[in-house]
């Protein structure tokens, strides 16, 4: 005897002696979605703050005339609200495919993930350079204020 849903279903009703109705594959499946819904938004939310705060960030720089330095800076914070809500994302494609996946949504779950894990490995080396790049910065500025010559 091979184990479907229903049959799943049905030892789980005479085991715990609660109905159909609670347990349906549908109704998990409608719970499900919703939460996926939800994870979706809060990762699209998160890409969009980063968004409005990186122009913000980037406007306020533009005028005091800071175009270098806080340029990256405002490239790194955008990076960070990207790679956040790119995890979000990311698990609302794994929610979806929780209650009984097919083939295909398996499949499309393995192409987004790869996709979206090689942009979240991309985006965090890039952060991490650009990291770098300002603390050599800061590094050359503090030694260069160090060993300037004030006189007698």
């Amino acid at each position: 005897m091979t184990a479907t849903p229903m049959t799943l279903v049905r030892l789980a009703e005479n085991v715990t002696g609660v109905s159909d109705s609670i347990l349906s594959e549908d109704l998990l499946r409608r719970y499900v979605d919703l939460l996926v819904r939800l994870v979706e938004a809060a990762g699209a939310i998160v890409i969009f703050v980063g968004a409005v705060l990186a122009a913000i960030h980037f406007v306020r720089a533009a005028f005091r005339g800071q175009r270098g330095e806080e340029f990256v800076r405002v490239r790194l914070g955008l990076g960070r609200y990207l790679t956040l809500g790119l995890e979000f994302q990311l698990a609302s494609d794994v929610l979806s495919t929780a209650i009984a996946p097919s083939f295909a949504e398996i499949g499309k779950l393995a192409a987004i993930a790869t996709i979206r894990t090689a942009l979240n490995y991309f985006l965090g080396k890039e952060i991490d350079q650009e990291r770098a790049e300002v603390e050599q910065e800061r590094a050359g500025q503090t030694a260069r204020s160090d060993t300037v010559d004030t006189g007698p």
